[in-house]
């Protein structure tokens, strides 16, 4: 009766539980696609079919889809009639929504950090500003890939020593779908002939190392907001030409 039992339980489960390895694609699938947007590898407005990622990543065309359905259920995407989906484009209200909500939410995110950040953080955040100096200093083609990847780690090396397991989740959220515009403003300034975020990056590190939780948002708030100001800028102007 015992081994019966087990079997009938073992049914139950099966009956309920999808098999790991499928599981596992469609969280790789996500993960990869997650981490493409919120670097910035994908362009505003840009059209992406379920079959072509799915070309690019070696796999079906299911666990793309269905990681394609999450990332339109976070905003990251907007699904078109034709069954493909696109990154949503550059609007004027959409970089005003999402600069308001980082700065609401990273700013408080960072000044929790300043006062529990220690000697090893701060040895971390600055590692890796010398890395950025060193691709900054590269005579070859701009590595926009590299720098927006040192970008995303220096902030998220802060934010984790923030002791809240709430922000961070809404911070990823808003990287994920402020990521495509943070690349074009990267390219913007590029082309404007624009300094590098670097010394921006270093009032950050200051204040976190004078544990000044004031300095450190308004650090923040500078470094956070110039990209997104450059856009409105670049849009406005843009409508005025039309």
């Amino acid at each position: 009766m015992h081994k019966a039992a087990v079997e009938r339980t073992n049914d139950v489960f099966a009956a309920q539980l999808a098999p790991v390895g499928r599981e596992t694609v469609q969280d790789r699938v996500y993960s990869e696609l997650r981490r493409a947007l919120i670097g910035g590898l994908f362009e505003p407005s840009q059209v992406l079919t379920i079959r072509g990622l799915a070309d690019a990543l070696v796999t079906s065309t299911m666990p793309v889809r269905e990681a394609l359905g999450r990332l339109i259920t976070e905003k990251a995407l907007e699904a078109l009639p034709n069954r493909s989906v696109r990154v949503p484009p550059i609007t004027l209200e959409r970089i005003d929504d999402l600069l308001r909500a980082r700065i609401l939410i990273e700013g408080e995110a960072i000044s929790l950090a300043a006062t529990r950040m220690g000697p090893r953080g701060i040895v971390t955040v600055e590692a890796l500003l010398r890395e950025w100096d060193e691709v900054r200093a590269l005579k070859q083609k701009k590595d926009v890939d590299r720098e927006v990847t040192l970008n995303q780690s220096f902030h998220f090396e802060i934010y984790r020593a923030c002791g809240s397991a709430v922000l961070i989740p809404m911070i990823e959220s808003l990287w994920l779908q402020s990521g495509p515009c943070i690349r074009v403003a990267i390219y913007a300034f590029s082309e404007a002939g624009e300094v590098d975020t670097a010394h921006y990056h270093r009032s950050i590190v200051a204040a976190l190392a004078a544990q000044n939780a004031q300095a450190a948002r308004e650090a923040l708030v500078a470094d956070i907001s110039r990209p997104f100001a450059f856009l409105r800028d670049k849009l406005q102007s843009k409508a005025r030409t039309e």
